[in-house]
């Protein structure tokens, strides 16, 4: 199996040295490109073809917000994880809803990070808990009391989901990649495959990061 291709974008001279330096470390990971701003960083990115991105917020010239989205809407592959001190509620959800992949705060672990790079690049949403909590916590405050059962069956008939297609989404909640979601049920890795493709058009989600997101919010899991 070839390396995980990372393209770092970080305007800090002395972060991205000590990020460059775990990378370089980490088995499986290659380093294939670094950018000090977004303009760069997104230049980088369509000619390199990473196959994740480490994306900075605050970053000169482009944001790292609008720099995702540039990305995705150009229609790269590549995963993006976004990498930053800041965990205010309109940076997370700003990053999410511009395409990342994931989000995670600078105060990491090297092993943490790494394994936060290959879960992106499985296709694994991976929040921080820090910000997964700001998200459940917006969620709960947003929530109206409902009556359980009957209230998410409904919601969940609105988006279409059939019981195998909810049984798959509460995996990918938990974090599960598709093969441990074929393992658990019991199913081939394939038809996982596709359980997980098609909830994601059902929730109009661009990844199971957002999917997470919708799951949580509608009360779908």
């Amino acid at each position: 199996m070839s390396d995980i291709k990372v393209l770092l974008i970080e305007d800090h001279t002395m972060t991205r040295m000590g990020l460059s330096l775990v990378l370089a470390q980490a088995e499986g990971i290659t380093l294939i490109g670094e950018a000090e701003d977004g303009k760069k960083g997104v230049e980088l990115a369509k000619e390199l073809l990473p196959d994740v991105i480490l994306m900075d917020i605050g970053l000169p010239i482009i944001d790292g917000i609008e720099a995702t989205k540039i990305i995705k809407d150009s229609g790269l592959n590549s995963k993006i994880l976004m990498f930053t001190s800041r965990d205010s509620e309109d940076d997370v959800f700003a990053s999410l809803s511009s395409g990342a992949d994931g989000y995670v705060m600078k105060g990491i672990n090297p092993e943490q990070l790494q394994s936060a790079i290959k879960a992106v690049n499985e296709g694994t949403a991976w929040l921080d808990p820090a910000v997964a909590k700001l998200v459940l916590s917006n969620i709960q405050k947003q929530a109206k009391p409902t009556v359980k059962g009957d209230v998410d069956m409904a919601k969940a008939n609105a988006y279409g989901l059939t019981d195998r297609e909810l049984d798959v989404l509460s995996l990918i909640v938990d974090g599960l990649t598709n093969i441990q979601i074929a393992e658990k049920l019991v199913i081939a890795k394939a038809t996982a495959k596709a359980h997980v493709h098609s909830i994601l058009q059902k929730l109009y989600a661009e990844n199971r990061t957002q999917a997470t997101i919708t799951a949580l919010k509608e009360g779908l899991v």
